[in-house]
Parts: C-alpha cells; structure tokens; sequence
C-alpha cells in the first residue's frame, strides 16, 4: 500500500469542525430566531392578558361596589321587613285587645239594654197601675161630686142656706172643693 496518500485527519476534522461549527452556527441563529419570536408572541400575549387582566380587576371592582350596594340595601330591606313585622304584630295585638274590649263593652251595654227594658216594663206596669187608681178615684171623685150636689140640691129645697160646690179639673183629675155661696 501506499502511504504516500496520507491521510490528511487533520485537513478533514478541521473540515467537520468547519461544518459543524456552521451547523451549530445556524442553529444558534435559528433557536436565536424562535426564542425571539416565541418571547415577542410571548410579550405581545402577556401585553394582552394584562389589558384584560386590567379590564377584569375594573369589571371586578365595580361587581364588588355593586355587590357591597346590594348587600346595603337588602340589609335595609330586612330591617324595615322587620320592623313592619313588628309593627303589623302589634298592630294586630292591639286590634285583637280593641275587639275584646269591643265585645266586654257591647255585654255591659246588651246587659244594661235588658235591665232598662226590664225596668221600662217595670215602669210601664206601675204607671198602668196608677192609671187604674187614677180612674177609679177619678170615678169616684165623680160619685162623691155628684152626691154632693144633691146632697146641696136636697139641703137647699129643706130651706137651708145654699152651699155652692164646684168641681175642676187639675191635670187630667176632678178636684171638688166647697165655695160658700149665698144665693
């Protein structure tokens, strides 16, 4: 064999070296590239995200505001709900206690109708009564007035001096009464 052909390994791992330093060269550039693009992608999204985060803390902000409002207004309501519970309670305890002093007065008062009924009948038979005396003394009265004029009348004919009696009337009665009289 020859050797005179010698193998130049110095001349071809220069050349590799040569080439893969290239290759490594290129790909160092590539990767450079995709991270580059990847970070701009990567800045340009997080720009994005931080207007919308920005945009969502606002929205979640006011949400809360609103939210803190509400909570405001239904604790109102609830307090006012119960006061009016309160106020509707009482409000019927005191219409139960007006109704049950309603009903005790309209007993004294149908208890107090019954006993001016019963007294009013009461009356109406004393005053019935006394009527009746009243016309029978009335009747009587009569009797004796006319028993008195011709007792007058029999005197005067046996040649007595007269006697003149007269009788009136004084709210609704007779009243006799001797008037001396010289005729």
């Amino acid at each position: 064999m020859n050797n005179s052909q010698d193998l130049n390994l110095n001349g071809i791992i220069a050349d590799v070296k040569a080439r893969y330093e290239d290759i490594a060269r290129r790909s160092r550039a590539e990767a450079q590239a995709w991270y580059k693009s990847k970070f701009e992608e990567l800045r340009v999204t997080a720009g994005r995200n931080t207007d919308s985060l920005r945009e969502t803390k606002k929205k979640v902000s006011e949400l809360t505001r609103v939210v803190q409002r509400l909570n405001g207004e239904v604790r109102s309501a609830k307090d006012q709900c119960c006061k009016l519970e309160a106020a509707v309670a009482d409000a019927k305890q005191h219409g139960e206690k007006t109704i049950k002093d309603a009903k005790h007065k309209l007993s004294e008062l149908e208890t107090a109708l019954q006993q001016t009924k019963a007294d009013l009948t009461q009356q109406l038979d004393e005053y019935q009564e006394l009527m009746n005396v009243k016309l029978a003394l009335d009747i009587e009265i009569m009797t004796y007035g006319k028993l008195l004029e011709g007792e007058e009348s029999r005197v005067s004919a046996e040649g007595g001096f007269p006697i003149n009696i007269s009788a009136r009337h004084s709210q609704g009665g007779l009243t006799c009464g001797p008037e001396p009289g010289f005729a």
